[in-house]
């Protein structure tokens, strides 16, 4: 504090008092200007904390708040006495405030105490504000009550502050953000310090409850398992619920999640949950779907080659399914029907059935087709252009029939024969022969039902010749033709020896007339005659 009066010319000393609440001095610095000392007066207080320079200005460390106070400097010289005061205001900084006793939780309807903001040691007293989400909190009867306290501490003269907040929060203040504010003077005017944020944990009784089912799919069917998930909104919320199952007559209580296995076609229909008390509840309706097929008759079955064989495959399900069959790995346009059952007819049926709708529904059943038939044979031959025939047997029938070719009379079995491929029941086996003689051929079918056997003849005559193309040659008409051909050829052979044999009768007549009767006159020998006939029938033989 300096002494702002001009020093004198004449100063003698000077003198530094303060003054008391009832104006009395007390004294506590002196200077000479002869000694150049200064003293201290015995003022406890101040004691150790006082500094007077040499011109005038006191200085005091450690301010305190019993400094404030008006201090006089006074300089005194021979003729006057010179005053100048100096009023000092001390201000202390609050601590930073905080919001302590905070409640665990807050009720809604309910007035409660939400805790008290207390700033420590601040001089000179200051005031509390209340704010939520950064807005002021204004007192409201009944909702917002503040109660603000302060206190001096007797040894330092400080001030601790502290406001308490009773606050009936709704559910808007879940999460939301409470602070207070210490406004406080300071040297240079008014200044504030805010706490840290507090959020308090609002809690308020379930208004609605709500049932969901949880699934990885937005179908169920048969075989799946359900869970369903009951919630209520309140805070904090309900840990038990009553389920209520079709089929169940009673809820069933459990927490807030209910888990059923394997579910069945019956399991569908209305799903409820409700709090322990009844008071509320919610419902969902569930629809397990489900996929039946049934194919009459099924697996490996085995029938006889023109049989009948009624085949039908049967759907129940929850939707509308599409079905369709499979042969041999092929989809099928139409649904197989079996009137009189071919070698073609064989194999792997499946009927499969889907619901588009229902991830992973789909069911098939599978039909395999065995047609078992006795071996039959037709036999066919043609011949070629180089005295060579070939004959053919085709063969059907169920299991494959082994085939063998034997020739007639001798019984040998031929081995160098060709067979096409096996299909639908079908094959063919063939030779090819060029025979220096009439034969007859032999083909045998046998398999696991029966053994058959049909024979051809074949002629050594080499007239290219072909079967009919329409196929139409069976083995009787075979063997016809071919004695036909035999029966033409010796009856024209026959002819021709006929004609032969007549001419050479009629020279031979003619010529044993005349011979005959020249001899007799000439010779009239009887043996003679025996000898010219035998001589004459040489030519004829």
């Amino acid at each position: 504090m300096p002494c702002s009066q001009g020093v004198p010319n004449d100063l003698m000393f000077g003198k530094w008092k303060y003054e008391t609440a009832n104006n009395s001095p007390v004294f506590i610095a002196f200077r000479s200007t002869t000694k150049r000392q200064v003293q201290y007066d015995d003022v406890a207080e101040y004691k150790g904390r006082l500094n007077l320079s040499e011109n005038y200005t006191l200085s005091i460390k450690n301010a305190r708040i019993s400094d404030e106070r008006r201090f006089v400097c006074m300089l005194v010289t021979e003729d006057n006495v010179y005053e100048e005061p100096t009023v000092v205001k001390v201000f202390k900084q609050p601590s930073q405030p905080e919001i302590i006793h905070p409640a665990n939780f807050l009720e809604t309807e309910k007035l409660k105490m939400l805790g008290e903001c207390i700033a420590r040691e601040s001089y000179p007293d200051g005031n509390i504000t209340w704010y939520k989400n950064g807005n002021i909190l204004q007192p409201v009867e009944g909702v917002v009550v503040m109660t603000l306290q302060k206190v001096v501490d007797r040894s330092t003269g400080l001030f601790t502050t502290t406001s308490s907040l009773q606050y009936m929060p709704t559910k808007k203040d879940a999460n939301a953000r409470f602070a207070c504010k210490v406004t406080y003077y300071g040297p240079s005017g008014q200044e504030e310090i805010s706490s840290e944020p507090v959020v308090f944990d609002v809690q308020y009784p379930t208004a609605k409850v709500t049932i969901k089912v949880l699934s990885q799919r937005n179908t169920i069917k048969e075989g799946d398992n359900i869970t369903l998930k009951c919630s209520g909104n309140g805070n904090p919320p309900p840990q038990e619920f009553l389920f209520y199952i079709p089929g169940e007559p009673e809820g069933i209580r459990s927490s807030d999640t209910y888990i059923m296995t394997d579910v069945r076609r019956n399991a569908t229909g209305e799903y409820k949950c409700s709090l322990i008390d009844r008071s509320m509840e919610d419902s969902t309706t569930i629809t397990v779907h489900y996929l039946d097929l049934s194919l009459t008759p099924s697996g490996e079955v085995t029938k006889q080659i023109g049989e009948d064989l009624p085949v039908s495959c049967t759907i129940s399900s929850s939707r509308n399914a599409t079905v369709f069959w499979i042969k041999d790995n092929t989809r099928m346009q139409t649904s197989p029907s079996f009137s009189s059952l071919q070698y073609k007819d064989a194999g792997n049926y499946i009927c499969e059935t889907t619901l588009q709708e229902v991830e992973g529904l789909k069911k098939r059943k599978t039909l395999t087709l065995i047609v078992q038939g006795k071996p039959q044979i037709r036999m066919t031959k043609k011949t070629g252009s180089n005295k060579s025939k070939t004959i053919i047997c085709h063969v059907e029938g169920f299991p494959k029939p082994a085939v063998q070719w034997t020739t007639t009379g001798s019984g040998s079995i031929i081995n160098q024969t060709e067979e096409t491929n096996y299909i639908h029941g079908s094959f063919s086996s063939k030779i090819v022969i060029s025979p220096e003689e009439n034969v007859t051929l032999t083909c045998i079918a046998e398999n696991q039902l029966e053994r058959t056997v049909t024979s051809m003849n074949v002629s050594a005559i080499s007239i290219p010749e072909y079967d009919e193309p329409n196929g139409c040659n069976d083995d009787n008409s075979e063997k016809v033709n071919d004695q036909a051909k035999l029966i033409v050829g010796i009856v024209v052979g026959l002819l021709l020896a006929a004609l032969v044999a007549g001419g050479i009768y009629w020279v031979y007549v003619k010529k044993s007339k005349t011979p005959s009767k020249h001899v007799n006159k000439d010779l009239g020998n009887i043996e003679e005659n025996k000898k010219l006939e035998e001589n004459n029938h040489k030519p004829e033989a």
